[in-house]
C-alpha cells in the first residue's frame, strides 16, 4: 500500500454511460458511502471469493519466480485461472492474473485489503484497474486483479535496461490523459471518491499503455452535504501529497489534482518527485522545476533528454502550463480533474495533426551564435553540460516503507 506520514512515514463500465441518470449516479455514490460492516462490504462486492488453495495452486504455490513486484503491503504473484470458471490452470493458459498476498501485519493492513475490496468491488471504469477477486480465510488476505502485461509507470519512467524503453512523447501524454481520466471518474458524482495515493508506482500500463488506477488500501469518501473538505490523519507519499492537507489533515478532491501535477512533472522531466541523489537544490523535484515551468523559454530545462525531438514547443509549454496549475499552493486555484482531461485530450489532439518533426526537432528557443536552436537541440546542449558537470547519478530508491 501506500507510504504514510503518520504512524508510518471492464472497459464496458456501467457508470460511464452518457445515458445513465443523475439519481443513478448519487444512489451508486450512496452505496459506496453508507457505514458499512465488512460482511456487507464482502456480500454487496461484484467479484468472485476464491479459496485459498485455489490462489495457491494458481500462482503455483507462490512461487518466487512468479513474483511480479513487492513492497511494504506484500507481494504480487503472477498465476492463472480459467476464463469460464476461475478455476486454476496450467501456466500459459487461460487468464492471466495478478495476486496480491498482503502481510498479516493487523488492523491497518486489513483495513486498506477491505477498502480495496469495497471500491474496486463497486466501482468499473477502463481507467481503473480490474479488480477479479479476493480471498479472506483465516488470517490470509489476498486480492485478486486483472494482470497489467508492461506493469507501473514508474518503472517506464526511472527503471533502467533494455527491457524499460524510454516512453516516446505521445506515449507520455497518453498516459497523462488515461490516468486522469481515471481521476476524474473517481471525483464524479458517480462515485464521490478521494484517492489520497496517486503516484507513478500505482498507475499499471496494459499492453496498448492503457493507464489503469490501482490500489485503492488509502482511498476515502469525498465530503457530503455541505462540508468542503474530509478531516484524516495524513496518509500517503512523500514527495506527491498537497502541501495544504499534510497542513491541516483536510482532504479535498484537489488534493489529489495536486499529486496529478506531481506525476505530469515526472512525465516531463523523467525525474522523481524525491530524488536525494541529485545535486543539492535539486532533490524536490516541484521546487526545482517551479521556476522553470513560470518561465516559456526556459521549459527546456526540465524536459527529459531522453525525449529528443519528439515534442513540439508549443506541446511542451502547454503540458508544463497545465503541470503548473496542477501544482497551485492555493487549492481553489487548482483545475478539476475534468478540466484536466479536456487540457489534455486538446494537447493529445494538437500532437496527432502535426507533422513527424524533423531531425532538428520542436519549435525555436533562442540564437546561439547568431544560429536558432531548436527547443529539443537547446535541451539536448543542456542537459550534456549538466551530465559533464555532475556525471552519472543512479536512480533514487522507491519511497517505500
Amino acid at each position: 500500500m501506500g507510504n504514510c506520514f503518520g504512524t508510518r512515514i471492464s472497459s464496458d463500465s456501467p457508470y460511464r454511460s452518457s445515458a445513465a441518470s443523475p439519481s443513478s449516479g448519487d444512489a451508486k455514490s450512496a452505496e459506496l458511502r453508507a457505514p458499512r460492516s465488512e460482511g456487507e462490504i464482502l456480500q454487496s462486492a461484484k467479484v468472485k471469493s476464491f479459496a485459498f488453495t485455489e490462489l495457491r495452486t494458481a500462482t503455483r504455490n507462490f512461487r518466487p519466480d512468479s513474483v511480479l513486484g513487492e513492497g511494504g503491503f506484500g507481494s504480487v504473484f503472477k498465476g492463472w485461472i480459467d476464463e469460464n470458471t476461475f478455476a486454476p490452470a496450467r501456466p500459459g493458459t487461460g487468464v492471466v492474473i495478478a495476486v496480491k498476498k498482503l502481510n498479516q501485519d493487523g488492523f491497518q493492513g486489513h483495513r486498506e485489503w477491505l477498502a480495496e475490496v469495497n471500491y474496486l468491488g463497486q466501482l468499473s471504469h477502463p481507467n481503473l484497474v480490474k479488480l477479479v477477486g479476493y480471498c479472506l480465510e483465516d488470517e490470509q488476505r489476498l486480492l485478486v486483479y486483472e494482470f497489467m502485461p508492461r506493469g507501473s509507470l514508474e518503472n517506464h519512467l526511472f527503471r533502467r535496461g533494455s527491457h524499460f524503453q524510454p516512453l516516446s512523447w505521445n506515449l507520455r501524454m497518453k498516459v497523462a490523459l488515461g490516468a486522469a481520466k481515471g481521476l476524474a471518474f473517481l471525483h464524479s458524482d458517480k462515485a464521490k471518491v478521494i484517492y489520497r495515493d496517486f503516484k507513478t508506482s500505482n498507475v499499471l500500463l496494459d499492453s496498448s499503455y492503457n493507464a489503469k488506477l490501482s490500489d485503492f488500501g488509502l482511498a476515502k469518501d469525498g465530503p457530503t452535504g455541505d462540508k468542503s473538505h474530509v478531516s484524516t490523519r495524513v496518509m500517503g507519499t512523500h514527495g506527491y501529497a498537497a502541501p495544504e492537507y499534510l497542513a491541516t489533515g483536510h482532504l479535498t478532491a484537489k488534493s489529489d489534482v495536486y499529486s496529478f501535477g506531481v506525476v505530469l512533472l515526472e512525465l516531463l522531466s523523467g525525474r522523481r518527485a524525491l530524488d536525494k541523489n541529485r545535486p543539492s537544490g535539486e532533490h524536490n523535484l516541484v521546487e526545482w522545476a517551479r521556476p522553470y515551468l513560470t518561465s516559456k523559454r526556459r521549459i527546456f530545462r526540465i524536459l527529459d533528454a531522453r525525449l529528443g525531438g519528439q515534442y513540439s514547443l508549443a506541446g511542451a509549454q502547454k503540458a508544463a502550463a497545465l503541470a503548473l496549475q496542477c501544482l497551485s499552493g492555493d487549492p481553489r486555484n487548482r483545475p478539476g480533474m475534468e478540466q484536466v482531461v479536456a487540457a489534455l485530450g486538446q494537447l493529445q489532439d494538437a500532437a496527432a495533426k502535426e507533422a513527424p518533426p524533423s531531425a532538428g526537432g520542436g519549435g525555436f528557443v533562442r540564437m546561439r551564435g547568431g544560429k536558432a536552436e531548436t527547443a529539443a537541440a537547446a535541451a539536448g546542449g543542456w542537459h550534456r553540460r549538466q551530465h559533464q558537470q555532475y556525471g552519472r547519478r543512479m536512480p533514487a530508491l522507491p519511497l517505500r516503507e
